[in-house]
């Protein structure tokens, strides 16, 4: 296909640029630390039909292939909620995003989402003896209320067990347009102090909504304030530009600094949350990924992460780190065509199923919300296959914590290890999905909506799952979700419903 014709071709400019030379042949033996190094790569809304392991034939990808085939590849594997920030939250928590009310989707100076001190994913892997890294996207707020973006930025990752980070401050469709390296803007002239609002625009700054003419990608909706890189965002922010971002080199950067990070921590147990930023809006692929998909720059940019991937589990070959790595990819929600810009998502998606066959997407109650991609490779203990085993993300604390030697003090995540590299085929009993109010139970093969009032389509018309009646499905019967069979099953209904208050309370 030509997708993977462009993979040979477009590859050797960054290898040389950002990850030295992979043409060196010498290479070195497999090292053994007595621990396994841990790496999640994270998407960010690469829907489950987004991955050609996962039955994509219009959108070939490769080298995330690589980990599905060279490890597991689950069939029903979740993330906690249809939007990014409750999802990442559970993650690097342990906990339930209903929990917390303030576990939903940020704006770009909310402060930091975690309490301080209560053990995490990082710290616990960190009190294991691993240094700790987040490189990417992070969207789960910084510093307090009154945080002052020129100077110390905390707290923030490192607060919560991170021993590095180089982070996106927000999204890449919020200000401030910057990233942050530990406690500080990077890169930021001290004589330019950055200026953040999302209450109103700064005098003499330009936005996309008075501005269209600057603008090379234009909004669909909201997406009008402030225009950096001819793409105008969510909040106003003045100064700062020496420190500013560049779309296009957004993938490379990050590629960069984690390959980096690897080489300068290879002799001892590492764990790097490499989050990605694709394919979340606005989609603005480097020029050598520019068309190469055909289906638009939401293709595009899918085949750019796909190829960063690769690099970076080239570079674990090259360093003899592979066999003992775990490599768990996977993605923070459901997939979105229209979000928020003009990017002939929709237009150029063709016969492309971002998810997969099954229903809704990111914003959803319907499966497809939250039913993600989910690989996990270990060359050294994992043998290739598929499993059915119902697995969350939620759960990677309790299960290296076992793995690591370490005490589990996170109130949600469970011990399904496992599950995770292939030794038992029995994953989860039940999930609760959603955040702010319970939105979704799976148990076994069924799914449970409860009754919630709301439209049944949002602002940019997609499905919500909202009604006021209970919605019962049978997934391995009905994995469309097409049959709500809630009126023949009241008993299980009931008994659903029963269980959902038992976990609330626990």
């Amino acid at each position: 296909m030509q997708m993977t014709k462009h993979l040979v071709t477009i590859g050797l400019a960054l290898i040389l640029t950002s990850c030295g030379d992979k043409t060196n042949k010498n290479i070195p033996e497999e090292t053994s630390n007595s621990k396994p190094n841990i790496v999640i790569i994270y998407a960010d809304d690469l829907g489950y039909g987004d991955v050609s392991s996962y039955g994509s034939t219009e959108l070939i990808t490769p080298n995330i292939d690589r980990i599905s085939n060279e490890g597991i590849k689950f069939t029903n594997g979740y993330a906690t909620s249809p939007t990014c920030t409750p999802s990442r939250f559970s993650l690097l928590s342990g906990i339930y995003p209903f929990r917390s009310q303030k576990a939903k989707v940020l704006p770009g100076n909310a402060p930091l989402l975690f309490e301080v001190g209560k053990q995490t994913l990082p710290s616990m892997l960190h009190d294991a003896g691993y240094f700790t890294g987040v490189i990417g996207k992070w969207h789960l707020g910084l510093g307090d209320e009154n945080m002052n973006w020129n100077g110390e930025i905390k707290p923030g990752p490192r607060e919560i067990g991170f021993d590095y980070s180089y982070i996106m401050a927000s999204t890449n469709d919020r200000v401030p347009s910057v990233y942050v390296k530990n406690h500080h803007i990077d890169g930021l002239d001290p004589n330019d102090p950055i200026e953040v609002s999302y209450r109103e625009n700064f005098e003499g700054e330009p936005t996309g909504k008075e501005n269209p003419e600057l603008l090379k990608v234009h909004p669909s909706h909201g997406h009008d304030q402030s225009i950096h890189n001819g793409i105008s965002r969510i909040g106003y922010m003045r100064g700062g530009k020496s420190a500013l971002f560049i779309d296009e080199d957004m993938s490379d950067d990050f590629l960069k600094e984690s390959t980096k990070f690897i080489n300068d921590h290879k002799d001892k147990p590492f764990f790097l949350f490499y989050s990605l930023h694709q394919p979340h809006v606005p989609r603005i692929p480097h020029p050598r990924f520019a068309g190469k998909s055909g289906l638009g720059p939401r293709g595009d940019v899918i085949l750019e992460a796909d190829w960063a991937v690769g690099q970076f589990l080239d570079e674990l070959d090259r360093l003899g780190l592979a066999e003992n790595t775990i490599v768990i990819f996977s993605s923070d929600n459901g997939p979105v065509l229209d979000d928020g810009y003009e990017d002939e998502a929709i237009t150029k998606n063709g016969k492309h199923t971002p998810n997969g066959g099954l229903r809704g997407g990111k914003y959803s109650k319907f499966d497809a919300g939250t039913h993600v991609p989910f690989m996990v490779r270990w060359p050294a203990e994992i043998k290739p296959g598929v499993s059915d085993a119902l697995v969350c993300q939620i759960d990677f604390t309790a299960s290296f914590a076992s793995l690591v030697g370490q005490e589990n003090l996170t109130p949600d995540s469970e011990n399904i290890l496992d599950a995770f590299i292939g030794k038992s085929k029995v994953g989860r009993d039940n999930l609760i999905l959603g955040s702010q109010g319970i939105t979704t139970y799976r148990k076994g093969d069924y799914v449970l909506i409860p009754s919630q009032k709301g439209p049944k389509r949002n602002w940019v018309n997609h499905e919500t799952g909202n009604d006021i009646n209970v919605q019962l499905y049978n997934l391995k019967e009905d994995r469309g979700q097409q049959n709500n069979i809630a009126d023949q099953h009241p008993e299980l209904v009931n008994k659903m419903l029963n269980e959902i208050e038992i976990i609330i309370n626990k």
